[in-house]
């Protein structure tokens, strides 16, 4: 860093953006602004990935195809995929977001083809993009969430690993190497130790905000926080004594930006668009599905049971609190499915001992648990709320001291025995100790990708058993 800098190339960087889409269409308008002061010559835009959220219509209508649109009109040169754009779309639903559609390159080093070994066409380990005169060479890498990714048909690898063989290759190609990093603050500190030759790393994925770089050898390391509300700006030097790149930068907060015209009618149309997609009908409802985030309902044992059904398991169990709201009487669309349940929560099968299931149990019964806020873990409602479970019967006592409320468990009709092992038809949030961390504590995990669990509460509306059955207690105080 330093304040005497002859600016070559001015690199702005989003990331992080989850489909906040009034967002980026400010971002577009900063960006354009920095061309007609700089030059297109000059200006250098990229994003480092989760710009797509499916819990926008947008994205959700779309498949994505609305942040790929922003992307090209804002004039993106570069950018890598997060794990909301690799985890929540097939390989194939991906592929058919930017092929023969985005105008910039997409940069990741370390996703492959399990099938193949290769990278698809579309897909790019790096790439040398010429400014001014300046040659930056761009390398992009994505959280290795290696046990999601091998169930969507890809092979995640060590990302310092590929960045270090991209640097190898671009030595002498480039004079300025970038990372766009989709790993998150600690594995970017981690990074600039271990990895020769990076110059620049632009962070995300922890959703930092660095107004302020880190400064770590010979690597400086950036981040614009996350949704947008700031745009990083990075100014690009060669040092003339040491022939060092030099840099000069800042994160500026987008709140006071308008829109830009052009970003605001692609917006605008695709909503209209998702809106009549997501507006399908999905099932007609004879009776409301009610759901309480701090006590059992029919939705939240729908979905329990549902994913029990799902899993092939013995039980299910979810927290209420996925769930923003419950289902009226009639005809259920695609998009109202969408707005209750907006995560990118995927079902999971857990093989768990008894006794970390009777904790989590006990848990549920707490207030300090039901009406706990979560965030992260692509969970996208407010608290964590009670258990919803299926193929268990409860008693307890509510007047009893907290962790000693149950008074009887049974599965399917044999009481819950400790020291068994249980299969668990559940969701993947869970498995990363959120929320009930005791469900954490599995024996084996198996996760279910692409679905989400609003595709499992759409397999249960069209059972009338299923409907029927979510209606029946399972808990039951004996204190009354």
């Amino acid at each position: 860093m330093t304040d005497s800098i002859r600016t070559q190339v001015v690199l702005l960087h989003s990331n992080d953006i989850h489909s906040r889409l009034e967002h980026a269409a400010k971002i577009a308008s900063f960006i354009a602004e920095e061309r007609r002061t700089f030059g297109s010559d000059r200006v250098l835009a990229v994003d480092c990935g989760d710009h797509m959220d499916r819990m926008r219509v947008e994205t959700e209508g779309s498949d994505g195809i609305v942040n790929v649109e922003l992307l090209n009109d804002a004039g993106y040169e570069a950018v890598t995929l997060g794990n909301n754009e690799g985890l929540t779309y097939s390989s194939k639903t991906l592929a058919d977001a930017y092929v023969n559609r985005a105008t910039f390159a997409v940069v990741c080093a370390n996703m492959r083809d399990s099938a193949t070994g290769e990278r698809p066409e579309w897909l790019v380990p790096s790439t040398v993009i010429d400014k001014n005169g300046l040659r930056l060479g761009i390398i992009g890498v994505t959280a290795a969430f290696t046990d999601f990714y091998s169930l969507l048909g890809w092979n995640v690898t060590d990302p310092f690993e590929a960045v270090r063989e991209q640097v190898g290759l671009l030595q002498g190609r480039a004079d300025v190497i970038v990372v766009m990093s989709h790993l998150g603050l600690s594995s970017d500190r981690m990074m600039a130790q271990r990895v020769e030759g990076v110059d620049l790393i632009l962070g995300a994925h922890t959703h930092h905000l660095l107004e302020e770089p880190v400064i770590i050898g010979g690597t400086t390391i950036c981040a614009a926080g996350k949704f947008g509300e700031y745009i990083g700006r990075v100014e690009i030097g060669i040092d003339p004594i040491s022939s060092r790149p030099v840099f000069r930068a800042a994160c500026v907060p987008t709140a006071a930006l308008a829109e830009h015209p052009e970003a605001a009618a692609i917006i605008g149309g695709f909503r209209q668009a998702g809106m009549q997609r997501l507006s399908r009908v999905i099932a007609r409802l004879e009776a409301p599905l009610p759901v309480r985030t701090e006590r059992e309902s029919p939705l939240g044992n729908l979905l329990a049971a549902g994913l029990r059904r799902w899993t092939d398991a013995e039980i299910g169990i979810v927290n209420a609190g996925q769930l923003l709201g419950g289902l009226a009487q009639g005809d259920v669309t695609a998009g109202e499915l969408h707005a209750l349940c907006p995560s990118p929560i995927n079902p999971c099968r857990m093989i768990i001992a008894g006794t970390h299931l009777r904790a989590a149990l006990e848990q549920s019964l707490l207030p300090e648990f039901i009406n706990k806020p979560i965030k992260g873990f692509g969970f996208r409602g407010e608290v964590l709320g009670t258990l919803a479970v299926d193929g268990m019967t409860i008693e307890y006592d509510s007047s009893r001291p907290a962790m000693h409320k149950l008074v009887s468990v049974s599965v399917n009709g044999d009481p819950l025995a400790d020291e068994r092992l249980y299969t668990i038809g559940t969701i993947d949030m869970f498995s990363f100790k959120a929320g009930y961390e005791t469900l954490a504590n599995a024996e084996q995990l198996y996760f279910y990708l692409p679905e989400f669990i609003r595709d499992v509460i759409a397999a249960q509306l069209l059972s009338s058993s299923a409907l029927n059955d979510c209606r029946q207690l399972r808990w039951q105080d004996q204190s009354h």
